[in-house]
């Protein structure tokens, strides 16, 4: 597909816009006064995948503690600020490679204009985020109710303030837990800015429900050029925030890399625990830099023949299964002895 090429912004050594990769961004929850829980919980994230983190900075000790934070990590570290402009500045001068606020909830233009002075001279980027649910009175009862249309305009608007104020170091996020709604917004002001946009779907849900919510409203905007850096907003643990954004970045064919697996969704022919074995393989290649398709099928009606498009696999029979290599047979185990063949190969790939 071909990306919209927007304006190349810094954030930390990461690049976003300009055509450069799109990158996945997550959110502690820890909290960031503690300085331990958040470095281990950012390292955890960084490890699974995460490229660029944002912390919740609701307090003075918390915008201090960043300075702390930003010496024990590797990826860039982003500062969420609402309502206290005073915590976006100290977050800026404890280190934080980018804020992000909503002009809206900062105060009075003298307020903005603080805090863009010190962005200014930090030259750290600012990300102008506006969700459906804080919209303008005004702008729900002119476009009669909460809509894209309305989305967009007070993103701009709240961009044509700092930009005003003479600061063009910019990213714009726009979101809702509407997906359809969100999708239209994107499409909206995408051919209305040329700044990168950060995408993702607010408040989609648990890991059931915000996955699916994601990979549509995040399928369809990505499908389309659109974005630049992504976050899968899910109640739960933050790491599958980053599982599921490498898949659907994979999918779209937006990004290289980690092993692919793929698996039948079993039948009343399935004479082994597939739906165990498949979960096994699932979290076992986690932990492989390979750029594979592994197939972890359930019976001998098409499972040899799927197994063989795939680079390693199994297929089950009658308590036990094949292993697959580049499309031929390996040899024939019991069950039990499938996911230690699986990681065997995987330990010695290349060889």
């Amino acid at each position: 597909m071909e990306r919209k090429i927007t304006k190349e912004i810094h954030i930390g050594d990461r690049v976003i816009g300009g055509g450069n990769p799109i990158l996945i961004q997550s959110m502690t929850n820890t909290k960031t006064e503690d300085v331990d829980a958040t470095v281990a919980q950012i390292r955890q994230l960084t490890q699974a995948g995460c490229d660029i983190i944002r912390c919740a900075v609701p307090t003075m000790e918390a915008a201090c503690a960043l300075e702390e934070i930003k010496k024990q990590v590797e990826i860039p570290v982003v500062a969420d600020i609402h309502f206290d402009y005073r915590l976006a500045i100290a977050a800026m001068e404890h280190g934080a490679d980018k804020i992000r606020i909503n002009p809206g909830n900062i105060g009075s233009l003298d307020r903005i204009k603080a805090v863009v002075d010190v962005a200014k001279e930090r030259n750290i980027p600012i990300r102008v985020g506006v969700n459906s649910g804080s919209l303008e009175k005004e702008l729900v009862e002119k476009y009669h109710g909460v809509t894209a249309e309305g989305i967009v305009e007070s993103a701009l608007d709240k961009v044509h303030i700092i930009e005003d104020l003479g600061y063009d170091n910019l990213v714009i996020s726009i979101k809702s837990s509407d997906v359809l709604m969100c999708v239209k917004a994107h499409e909206l002001i995408s051919s209305q800015t040329d700044y990168p946009l950060h995408v993702g779907i607010t408040e989609s849900g648990t890991l059931t429900s915000g996955n699916i919510k994601s990979s549509i409203g995040l399928g369809l905007i990505l499908h389309q050029g659109i974005g630049d850096t992504i976050r899968v907003s899910l109640t739960g643990d933050p790491i599958e925030e980053i599982k599921s954004a490498k898949l659907i970045l994979r999918t779209l064919g937006l990004r290289k890399g980690g092993i692919e697996v793929v698996s039948c969704p079993t039948c009343g022919r399935t004479q082994i625990d597939l739906i165990g074995l498949a979960n096994r393989v699932e979290n076992l290649v986690a932990g492989y830099p390979l750029d594979i398709k592994v197939a972890v099928m359930g019976c001998v009606v098409n499972g040899p023949g799927e197994a063989k498009e795939a680079d390693l696999g199994v297929a089950g029979g009658i308590g036990e299964g094949l292993l697959i290599k580049h499309g031929q047979v390996v040899k024939k185990m019991p069950e039990e002895e499938l996911l230690p063949a699986l990681k065997y190969e995987l330990d010695h790939w290349g060889e």
